[in-house]
């Protein structure tokens, strides 16, 4: 569409405003209108008649424009001189990239085999044809090691397909009208703003009483009816102790528990090592707080729960999941709108996952790396045959977001190791790259976003023209197939081609929505319900193999496994194991209680929730996020921090065997005596030369490998000499 001149922020030139979506690994994916002047981005808004959107975008799209301008930004190939991790490029052309890596990769492939080459993606972008899917196909082509993209979202995933299969569940939208909703593990007026209104809606229109489980007094637990702090990786310990007083009081929905469930019995038996006493001594919650809330929440129809991810992040939290996910089914909550659980509605979307990654060009006997394993990859740990010796990073930044930060380094440090980095900037993980290829940005390019927070599928369509030679990784791509010598016809299509053979634009979901539509549209809803109505477990129905909400999980007779669209589609060489028919709860492998060796060398957690003004590591260059987000700093509680002789402002390290960081102390109650909280994301050079995930243990999650970013002993010590704040790994 085309404004006239008065009705722009340009005066005497006509602006025009283009629909996009927002790229980011977030659940509101907020539809965006780009205004151009002269070709030049000049402003970016959210869409007023967006139903989730309604016009409001969040702090870290405050000057998007600007973003996309930023002086640091990589605009053409870079090649490094000089020593790996000092981030020192000299500019060269497309053509002298692709041929270094035709020949490094051919000289490889010869030598020790294509799986000595890995691929490294996630959600830096989310659209279908540039985000975490885009070059599945392309390596799977080549033969190399399959990347298992677990930073988050794995173990839930595992866990709902095993209790209620690929469903939707609760629209966000819907939760307008319950009378009771939990927010479990999620601050959501930083991490799902848009969702938060509909929330205050069912409290102002229904009486609603919000609750919040969280470690933290987060911004969301301030807003909350009832705060119920929690000790890190205990979720399950409270789900099981809610099942056990639901029963236990005889709050079940007999009638919905016969009909659409399935293994009651064995749940109730499993439960029944649960009671109140047993799970205050275990997450720190009065017995009292667990009896009411079990019968508030059964009592209280529709009742709803919004779980995060943050739960996933310790050993047992898969478990956690799968008890979380039974609550609703036990009571009923399913049969009302407005009533039931959302963990992630992506699985609603007609995408045709197998049509973009190709997983049948993936060679018989090809392994699989975790992602979340890096470090132990590249350093030898891992004695893997043949060994890793190149790595191509785009969408993702692991030195930043990955476990074991000190060592994923040693690993990048390799001179045998051949790095190729795509991405908007040399940031923490690029610096180490031998090459850097320049990506676009959302209003330079065309694609179809994935969701992962509400029901409406959003084109996000170009804009303004690439700056310098910087290309959408579909493009970049192509360029790699033809370096290659690929002949497949897959890399010839456009990306308007691509988007509409990756979507089934014929199945139900998106009845009366094109192609074309959305291009007049920029986003419609799903025909999945309207959130009014839309009540889509209230008679069973759930994609499970019985059909039925499965307390007792006839999928873990396979062992474990990590749900395919995070694995290239690639269902072979899945981890296994035995995996437990029911939910549980787990002990974390570093907390006091499960480990008081370590802890007694290392007594507090520590967490490490995303920033307010950071998505995930994007945005952590720029300097007015880094005002609003402020430095890298450390809660910790005001008890903890008079026995250590620490003041509020005083420089503090946080340190255990596997490294350590630094930064400003805050002194504050809003984290639980025994718990320390630092940001994700801070960039190296912007932080203290280390940053929080340099304490993160490299293990994985019970269900579906994920992280356990909150599963972490640390000690905090003031740092007597600021000047000296600089950590080094492992000291």
């Amino acid at each position: 569409m085309t404004l006239a001149p008065e009705a722009g922020t340009t005066t005497g030139r006509e602006l025009k405003i283009v629909r996009g979506a927002c790229p980011h690994d977030c659940p509101d994916t907020c539809a965006m209108l780009f205004h151009v002047s002269d070709g030049k981005l000049v402003d970016v808004k959210g869409d007023p008649d967006h139903p989730m959107t309604k016009g409001g975008l969040c702090v870290k799209l405050k000057n998007f424009p600007e973003h996309h301008y930023q002086s640091d930004r990589v605009l053409y190939p870079l090649r490094r001189v000089g020593p790996k991790g000092t981030g020192h490029f000299v500019r060269i052309t497309w053509d002298e990239a692709l041929a270094e890596i035709k020949q490094r990769w051919t000289d490889i492939i010869a030598e020790y085999g294509s799986q000595a080459i890995m691929p490294h993606a996630y959600l830096g972008h989310q659209g279908v044809i540039n985000g975490l899917t885009s070059g599945d196909a392309f390596f799977n082509r080549l033969g190399s090691t399959v990347a298992e993209k677990t930073y988050c979202e794995s173990g839930s995933s595992t866990a709902w397909h095993m209790t209620v299969g690929g469903t939707g569940g609760l629209d966000v939208e819907s939760m307008a009208h319950s009378k009771y909703i939990i927010v479990w593990g999620m601050n959501m007026t930083s991490t799902n703003l848009h969702g938060w209104p509909f929330l205050l809606k069912a409290r102002k229109d229904n009486g609603a009483k919000i609750v919040v489980i969280d470690p933290v007094r987060t911004r969301t637990a301030r807003q909350a009816d009832w705060h119920i702090p929690i000790r890190p990786g205990t979720d399950g310990a409270l789900a099981m102790g809610l099942i056990h007083e639901i029963i236990a009081q005889g709050l079940t929905d007999t009638d919905y528990v016969e009909k659409y469930t399935v293994g009651f019995d064995e749940l109730a038996e499993r439960a029944a090592n649960y009671p109140p006493e047993r799970v205050e001594e275990i997450t720190g919650i009065p017995a009292d707080d667990v009896r009411t809330l079990a019968r508030e929440y059964a009592t209280s129809q529709p009742a709803a729960i919004r779980q995060g991810v943050a739960i996933e992040r310790s050993r047992g939290g898969g478990q956690a999941i799968r008890a979380i996910t039974c609550l609703p089914a036990l009571v009923g909550a399913w049969r009302h709108v407005g009533g039931g659980t959302m963990e992630m509605p992506i699985w609603e979307f007609p995408t045709l996952f197998d049509k973009i990654c190709m997983p049948e060009w993936i060679p018989e006997g090809t392994r699989v790396i975790n992602e979340l394993d890096l470090g132990m990859a590249l350093t030898g740990e891992m004695e893997l045959d043949p060994p890793l010796k190149s790595l191509f990073v785009y969408n993702s930044n692991p030195v930043s977001q990955g476990p074991a930060q000190a060592k994923t380094m040693a690993g990048l440090l390799r001179e045998d190791l051949f790095t190729v980095v795509s991405d908007h900037f040399v940031n923490d993980t690029a610096k180490f790259a031998d090459l850097v290829l320049p990506a676009t940005m959302q209003a330079e390019q065309l694609d179809i976003m994935v969701t992962w927070g509400h029901l409406y599928i959003s084109l996000n369509q170009p804009a303004i023209e690439p700056p310098g030679e910087c290309v959408p990784n579909s493009e970049l791509f192509r360029r790699l197939a033809k370096m290659m010598g690929f002949t497949d016809d897959y890399w010839d299509r456009t990306d308007e081609q691509m988007l509409r053979d990756f979507h089934d634009w014929d199945a139900p979901a998106l009845q009366g929505i094109t192609y074309d539509s959305l291009k007049e549209t920029g986003y419609a809803r799903l025909n999945v319900g309207l959130p009014h109505e839309r009540a889509p477990h209230a008679e069973g129905n759930f994609p499970t193999p019985s059909g039925k909400c499965e307390f007792k999980s006839s999928l873990a007779e396979g062992g474990n496994f990590v749900v395919p669209v995070w694995r290239s589609m690639y269902d072979k060489m899945q981890p296994g194991g035995y995996l437990d028919p029911l939910p549980d709860y787990v002990p974390p492998f570093e907390s006091p209680e499960s480990n008081p060796e370590l802890a007694a060398k290392y007594p507090l957690n520590i967490v490490s929730p995303k920033p307010h003004a950071f998505l995930n590591s994007q945005y952590a260059n720029a300097a007015d996020k880094q005002d609003v987000q402020g430095d890298q700093r450390v809660w910790i509680h005001p008890e903890d921090a008079a026995e250590r002789g620490i003041a509020a402002g005083d420089v503090v390290r946080v340190f255990n065997d596997r490294g350590a960081f630094a930064g400003p102390a805050v002194v504050d109650d809003i984290v639980m005596k025994g718990l320390v909280m630092a940001n994700v994301g801070h960039w190296q050079n912007k932080a203290s030369g280390s940053t929080v995930n340099t304490i993160t243990l490299d293990k994985h999650n019970q269900l579906g490998n994920a992280g356990v970013y909150s599963d972490n002993l640390v000690d905090v010590a003031k740092v007597v000499d600021p000047l000296v704040a600089r950590p080094v790994a492992g000291s």
